[in-house]
């Protein structure tokens, strides 16, 4: 099951159905993964620093945080998206909000199937998923 909820925000407006559809593709993708249980939070940057602090110790703003729940080949976890956040980047990085939130909506998964960020060019491998991921989505190759 993939599901969506919101803290202190309103549901952003995405197409559920295709979305659940476009993770699944991207999971398969990944050495032929399936998708468990995922749930997306969408919330506001008070309450993605709330969870930052209690559960990772860290006092920050970010755009998602993801909590890994996954075996050998069935990806699964919770993601909060600070929705916040994914508006700010998007000007910064002058793209459309629509397209940075499928960026890091994706960019969750991606994490699941076992793709890292934090290590000296890791997030170069991170971004080029991320670009095929959407590659996939605005072509509805899923």
């Amino acid at each position: 099951m993939i599901g969506f909820g919101v803290e202190n925000v309103k549901m952003p407006p995405i197409d559920r159905a295709a979305v659940r559809k476009w993770l699944k593709a991207v999971a398969k993708d990944h050495d032929g993964r399936e998708t468990g249980d995922l749930y997306y939070v969408f919330c506001d940057d008070n309450r993605i620093l709330e969870v930052n602090n209690e559960f990772l110790g860290h006092d920050y703003f970010t755009d998602i945080i993801t909590f890994d729940y996954s075996s050998p080949k069935r990806v699964s976890g919770d993601m909060y998206i600070s929705l916040d956040t994914v508006l700010s980047n998007s000007s910064k990085f002058h793209t459309s909000y629509e397209r940075e939130l499928l960026r890091v909506i994706v960019h969750g998964v991606l994490h699941l199937c076992g793709i890292n960020d934090k290590a000296p060019g890791e997030r170069a491998v991170m971004e080029a998923h991320e670009d095929r991921a959407l590659d996939m989505w605005y072509r509805k190759q899923f």
